[in-house]
């Protein structure tokens, strides 16, 4: 890979000081360069969310452009939502994806639901909302085995984060998909802004991040036993 780091955080990535995603959003230092997500991340995942045209009449004639939101993540912790507009549409397309993966956030998880207590992090540790213009979307904890009761489009942002059960809740304009992805990661957003004591950690098995290979071992002794 032909890449020349401009930033601090790309430079420690490609010297190896940096060897996980995690370790990249700790440092908190500003992430500006798609390739370092490449790298850290390479098996993340992409999906458009909202494609739409954009016509407006000029002087010199019609004028169309696209307008793109699309959602990434790797479907263990991390998510990402990104926007572009421009003339062409894979272009446009590939833009969102990388401005996507420079807002990628990492997701805590856990069993925050009174039904479960299965000690595996399948859900969300706690209730988290958000909002964007008229739409607020409220997530709430799951038992396992619900999976994913929201909309089609927090459906996605959720699959991607690497959430297998959630109860979901939306009020106002749903039908505008982009304020409705825009909402959704904002209540993901939630789950990295609230502390966590250690006992509330232990208690509702919340992990930060990705999970690795850890909980399918797990689950699939279960299903041997």
């Amino acid at each position: 890979m032909d890449w020349i780091p401009r930033t601090r955080l790309g430079q420690m990535v490609l010297n190896g000081e940096i060897t996980t995603m995690s370790d990249a959003l700790a440092t908190k230092l500003p992430l500006r360069e798609a390739e370092i997500v490449d790298i850290l991340l390479p098996e993340l995942k992409d999906e458009v969310i909202d494609l739409n045209m954009v016509q407006r009449m000029t002087d010199s004639g019609r004028r169309v452009r696209f307008a793109v939101t699309c959602v990434v993540g790797n479907s263990d912790g991390f998510v990402g939502v990104g926007r572009a507009k421009g003339k062409e549409v894979g272009p446009t397309i590939r833009k969102a994806i990388d401005n996507a993966k420079l807002n990628i956030i990492e997701v805590k998880r856990g069993c925050g639901s009174w039904e479960c207590g299965c000690a595996q992090p399948h859900s969300l540790p706690f209730e988290v909302q958000g909002e964007c213009g008229s739409v607020v979307v409220t997530l709430k904890p799951a038992p396992r085995g619900i999976s994913l009761a929201v909309g089609d489009v927090a459906k996605s942002l959720l699959m991607l984060a690497g959430v297998k059960d959630s109860w979901g809740f939306a009020r106002g304009n749903t039908k505008t998909k982009v304020n409705y992805a825009l909402a959704t990661f904002e209540a993901l957003k939630e789950t990295t802004r609230v502390r966590v004591t250690d006992a509330q950690r232990s208690r509702l098995n919340i992990v930060s991040g990705p999970i690795g290979i850890t909980v399918m071992e797990t689950d699939v002794d279960r299903t041997e036993e």
